[in-house]
């Protein structure tokens, strides 16, 4: 029975990493062990479950019939595992979880640090990276998510709060260019600024979301910058070394404000907010120790993020 379902994981595995090479590292195992599991499942099935080249696998029909099969009975299985472990009181096994890079390492990490010295039987494995992942392809119990959510039938969330977005420079480039009172200045007067932008599709600019300081519409700013990266942290050193205009989080932003190393341009009249969500995969029993940081985050995060009043965001694209 286990070298049965040693074989049933390693081909469910197979199927959706891809690759023998990819489902081994998922699963811990050598490529060799995997592939002798696969045959020896199809040997015992007396079917091909893949045709093989030397440059590509894909399932026949008699694989795809028996993975949905297969695939179906895991979830049971998994079903299982959590409704017990849900039964009780401290949080147990492997949490992984995805999540924005910066806002991950600065707001999120300290929190679950904190709540793994509590729970100590509570193990975490952590990827920071802004790239959105497939939640169920990649096994991944939860992610945190800033900004509008795809529609799916395959995935619940939870709102946690929003990042409040402000525009920033530094007094020295304030100095030099001046500083616009509101939105329309910046749009008018966008060809005799400079501007740092969070942006990581080359073939679009970078846009900001802001509200119409008279109409309260939503609207979109195509962004000349001058410094176009990847990450917010560089984005924020751009502004803070004077290269331009910035637009960030108002949580990353806050210390530099509170030294007088950035200032914040205006008030906005209609704040605008990046909705923030931890959203996991669609079970029938939640594990204990998804349900324990999902809580611990929505009762510790909105504190982390200053700024007015939920109620008034607006969700905008996704970061």
């Amino acid at each position: 029975m286990s070298e049965r379902l040693q074989g049933i994981e390693a081909f469910v595995a197979a199927v959706e990493a891809g690759s023998f090479a990819l489902a081994a590292t998922r699963l811990g195992r050598t490529r060799s062990a995997v592939g002798k599991s696969i045959a020896r499942l199809e040997q015992r099935l007396a079917v091909r479950l893949f045709q093989r080249t030397t440059r590509s696998q894909s399932l026949t029909d008699d694989g795809q019939a028996y993975y949905e099969r297969c695939r179906r009975a895991l979830d049971e299985l998994d079903a299982a595992d959590a409704a017990v472990e849900a039964g009780r009181h401290a949080p147990t096994g492997t949490l992984r979880m995805s999540m924005p890079a910066l806002f991950g390492r600065v707001c999120v990490a300290p929190l679950l640090m904190e709540l793994a010295s509590e729970h100590q039987d509570l193990r975490l494995d952590l990827q920071f990276s802004d790239r959105r992942v497939d939640l169920v392809e990649e096994r991944v119990d939860l992610a945190l998510r800033s900004g509008p959510l795809d529609d799916s039938s395959t995935l619940a969330a939870r709102l946690l709060g929003h990042q409040w977005m402000g525009l920033y420079a530094a007094p020295s480039y304030l100095a030099r260019h001046g500083r616009p009172a509101n939105w329309q200045a910046v749009v008018e007067a966008a060809p005799h600024h400079r501007f740092a932008s969070y942006g990581r599709d080359e073939q679009r600019p970078p846009t900001w979301l802001y509200h119409d300081c008279t109409t309260g519409e939503l609207r979109e700013f195509s962004v000349p910058t001058r410094v176009r990266c990847d990450s917010l942290e560089v984005v924020a050193a751009s502004a803070l070394a004077g290269l331009g205009i910035a637009r960030i989080p108002r949580w990353l932003a806050a210390d530099a404000v509170a030294a007088g190393t950035l200032v914040k341009l205006f008030d906005e009249s209609k704040p605008f907010g990046y909705a923030l969500h931890a959203v996991w995969p669609r079970a029938r029993a939640l594990p204990r120790r998804t349900r324990v940081v999902i809580d611990t985050l929505a009762a510790r995060l909105p504190a982390l993020l200053p700024g007015p009043a939920p109620k008034t965001a607006v969700p905008g694209a996704d970061r």
